[in-house]
């Protein structure tokens, strides 16, 4: 991110850990796969829609999963006062 007027620069890195259920041969994916559209997606998987169902788990932003880590792009307009 770029301040134009000062020249300031900002950038971060967010990492966050998705852990997925191990899968079992017996569970009928089918259903999953039809209702998120897994071929218009980065990682063929829809984390705002997941019920459960692959996400065991997720370690660090939940809003990087699904596009761009809000609580770190927050910080970084505090940082330029761009935010209250």
């Amino acid at each position: 991110m770029c301040h134009a007027s000062s020249g300031r620069e900002r950038g971060f890195i967010e990492i966050t850990r998705v852990h997925f259920h191990r899968p079992h041969r017996t569970r009928n994916c089918a259903p999953i796969l039809d209702r998120i559209d897994p071929l218009d997606k980065a990682g063929a998987y829809a984390a705002q829609d997941d019920r459960g169902e692959l996400i065991e788990s997720i370690e660090g932003s939940f809003t990087n999963v699904i596009g761009l880590p809000m609580e770190a792009l927050a910080e970084a307009l505090r940082e330029f006062a761009a935010l209250a």
